[in-house]
């Protein structure tokens, strides 16, 4: 039985994406987002602000590279993964980081827009349909941009 592994995150990007191609030609983007957290504590405001790192591949990875800047607002449908290795120290290492599956990009504010003039986009994650990449099995598949308009979060 699988158990369920989901998680959504809004916040906003911290550094410009970065776009790497794995060495059979796969599309991975990374990038980082800053999510605030807002509460009351002895009648004060508080805020706690948690940094989250995320993974997208494929096509949503092409389009997260080429519409994501610093500062832009998102929302991320995803999984967690846990990726574990050995340092030159002979310590084992492990980083939590978020596999998107869906990335929603917040509208930019007029007169900002991106190169390919786009304000909002929703990129969606579909069936892999390249069996021949040696991480597709993983985190391979195909996705594809839907250009309808996102209610503002």
């Amino acid at each position: 039985m699988n158990a369920l592994n989901s998680i959504l995150i809004e916040g906003n990007i911290v550094r410009d994406p970065v776009l790497k191609e794995t060495p059979k030609g796969t599309p991975v983007c990374n990038f980082s987002i800053a999510s605030n957290r807002f509460y009351r504590q002895d009648d004060q405001l508080e805020q706690e602000t948690s940094f989250f790192e995320v993974e997208s591949w494929a096509k949503l990875a092409e389009t997260c590279g080429k519409t994501l800047a610093k500062g832009r607002g998102v929302r991320v449908v995803g999984r967690l993964k846990q990726d574990r290795w050995t340092g030159t120290d002979g310590k084992n290492y492990s980083k939590i980081k978020v596999v998107a599956e869906h990335v929603e990009f917040r509208p930019l504010a007029k007169g900002k827009q991106n190169a390919a003039g786009a304000e909002a986009l929703d990129a969606v994650a579909e069936p892999a349909s390249d069996a021949d990449d040696a991480l597709v099995g993983e985190e391979g598949a195909v996705f594809a941009a839907n250009p309808e308009p996102i209610p503002a979060f």
